[in-house]
């Protein structure tokens, strides 16, 4: 057994195997392992010309692959990883957002589609300073793209070789979607305050004057997914929220009219065009589960595109009306499949090397809790001993997410160290109505936890949980709430595990990327300044000398989300202390791409848990 060294903080614990039994440390180890595929995206009119990213190589990078010669290779090689990537239109260029060591600032860059012996990326709209992605965009004559710094945000526009700012804002914005016959851009701004809630505009790009605008009011935002794929079409595909969840409506930008479409379907919605334009393609979101519908726009007709119950990671329609997407359940591995028009279902893309082992499925528990009823997902240990578990309740990140009827080799490793798990989605997570997301405002941390607190009372009654081993874990905000449930929540909790948390508001707010800040001043009613009794209300820091169970935290070097001066400042508060705590720092930024590092601190989560509970 080695140790890492991490300053003067105590260092984690990194065992050489989670498990004595040879077959169980291989089974979780090649859930890692297994290579893993994005859905493909093509090149509009090119689309033969294809990218993906997989972690094939044991780092999740870009890959290139050519449908006519079915040629496949690696596009970028770095080592923290490339997730970014879209390709022009025409299919001659592979654009992706590089980074420095995971930090998210930088710039796009573009390299050729098929490689050329000497061949390095370039900037792809030169005169554009680096930062914070703010949106890309690229045209056949035109490339829009979006920068946010410290000031705020930037949009530029490359035409005919030069480049013009046409928009520039203290709050967050972004470019959204260039019209097919690129006379028209529509960018999500932020000018009332309320980036959490956005508006749109709509310029046109030969002089960058506004076309039009859109915004629901106080509370309600606007989305714009993407224009008609069809030249000289200006309808705009757009979710809003006016009835109190995410739904789609179709604007008419040059008419400046709108049609709602209003789909007898519970839970959310995101769409996509049909090539015809004729139709969309809807991913619907419900109680931790997704579904593929075609909506007919002439006919208003709804009809299912069959995908058994599970995930839907990613998804698209080809040219000859085939629709590709991504598929998993928390019992089995990711898939990218292809359904023809004619119902087939078949495997479109399997990465070389052996297929994950499967997992656990998961249950569902709703539990009726201050705010109302709460959905969380449930997985037992196969071969379970009778009688309540040692229980992880896994939180989320986001807030703005959800927990899944996914594959997920994390959820698996835990269930295999026999723990059961309990995923929550508290409010602040989507898929559950505005109102429900909305709920955190002005008390964010303390408003979930009375969630969990909920959750974990049903989990001891029912007898699926020991009171005394339950483990409260997450990263990034599911770190946050770790940390801010062991200092409000002491008595519920046997350890607790951060990844990449937020441990200090105020110092967060002030290291964190600009567009994280105008979130926070969304999410809490103002800055630290504005409102400070709400930040230190709501802040891990002001707890700390309430924990009492033992604690992991583990940080990256180079987060701009989540940055490591304010887990310092907690550490720090910790040392002075009598309690065991360890701390894992690593040279990335919000998480690792990497598998290997990845297989490491999920290592270290099980272990630490495995030895504070007294199972280890």
């Amino acid at each position: 057994m080695s140790t890492q060294s991490a300053n003067q903080y105590p260092p984690a614990v990194v065992p050489d195997r989670l498990f004595d039994d040879a077959e169980a440390e291989n089974r979780w180890r090649a859930r890692f392992h297994a290579p893993r595929i994005s859905t493909p995206d093509w090149a509009r009119d090119a689309p033969d010309a294809n990218i993906y990213v997989s972690n094939a190589s044991g780092v999740w990078e870009v890959y290139a692959w050519n449908r006519a010669t079915n040629e496949h290779r690696r596009v970028t090689d770095r080592p923290n990883g490339t997730m970014h990537a879209t390709p022009s239109p025409d299919g001659e260029w592979i654009w992706w957002f590089d980074d420095t060591d995971g930090d998210e600032f930088g710039s796009w860059v573009r390299e050729p589609f098929a490689a050329t012996e000497g061949s390095k990326p370039e900037k792809g709209v030169p005169d554009v300073h680096d930062g914070y992605p703010a949106g890309l965009e690229i045209g056949a004559n035109l490339v829009a793209v979006g920068v946010s710094t410290d000031d705020g945000s930037e949009l530029f526009a490359r035409i005919g070789g030069e480049t013009h700012r046409f928009y520039s804002h203290a709050d967050d914005a972004g470019i959204a979607s260039l019209s097919r016959d690129e006379s028209l851009i529509a960018i999500s701004h932020s000018e009332h305050g309320d980036s959490r809630h956005p508006a749109l505009r709509v310029l046109a790009t030969d002089g960058f004057g506004t076309v039009a605008e859109k915004w629901d009011g106080e509370g309600k935002g606007l989305s714009a997914l993407e224009f008609s794929p069809l030249p000289g079409d200006q309808r705009l595909l757009v979710l809003h929220e006016r009835r109190g969840r995410e739904e789609l409506l179709v604007w008419d930008v040059r008419a400046d009219t709108e049609t709602e479409i209003e789909l007898d379907l519970p839970g959310e919605v995101v769409a996509g065009w049909y090539p015809d334009a004729r139709a969309l393609l809807v991913v619907h979101f419900h109680e931790g589960r997704s579904s593929l519908y075609r909506y007919d726009l002439d006919t208003a007709e709804l009809s299912s595109v069959d995908t058994p119950a599970g995930r839907i990671g990613g998804a698209g329609v080809r040219p000859d009306g085939t629709v590709e997407y991504s598929w998993s359940s928390a019992a089995e591995p990711t898939a990218v499949r292809s359904r023809t028009t004619d119902g087939s279902d078949t495997i479109l893309l399997e990465p070389p090397g052996d297929r994950a082992p499967g997992s656990e499925p998961v249950t569902d528990a709703f539990v009726e809790g201050v705010g109302g009823r709460i959905h969380a997902l449930v997985s037992r240990p196969s071969n379970a001993p009778d009688g309540p578990l040692p229980t992880v309740f896994s939180l989320h990140g986001g807030p703005h997410a959800a927990d899944e009827d996914r594959f997920s080799a994390y959820r698996a490793t835990w269930l295999d160290a026999g723990f059961a798990v309990v995923e929550v989605n508290y409010r602040g997570s989507t898929g559950y109505g505005s109102a429900w997301r909305d709920a955190i405002e002005g008390r964010p941390g303390l408003t979930e936890l009375e969630d969990v607190a909920s959750v974990h009372d049903w989990a001891v009654q029912s007898g699926l949980s020991d009171p005394a081993k339950c483990v409260v874990n997450g990263a990034s905000w599911g770190g946050y709430l770790s940390l801010l449930a062991l200092g409000t929540q002491p008595t519920r909790w046997a350890a607790g595990v951060a990844g990449v948390p937020v441990a200090d508001y105020v110092a967060a707010y002030e290291d964190e990327m600009e567009q994280l800040r105008s979130f926070d001043r969304a999410l809490f009613g103002g800055s630290p300044e504005d409102v400070p009794a709400v930040y230190a209300e709501c802040s891990p820091l002001t707890y700390v000398d309430a924990v009492t169970a033992p604690v992991l935290v583990l940080a990256g070097d180079n987060d701009p989300r989540c940055p490591i001066r304010q887990i310092e400042n907690y550490l720090d508060r910790l040392a002075g202390r009598d309690l065991h705590h360890e701390f894992y720092r690593y040279d990335a930024g919000h998480g690792s791409l990497v598998i290997a590092e990845t297989i490491k601190q999920t290592s270290i989560e099980v272990h630490f848990a495995l030895r504070a509970l007294g199972l280890r």
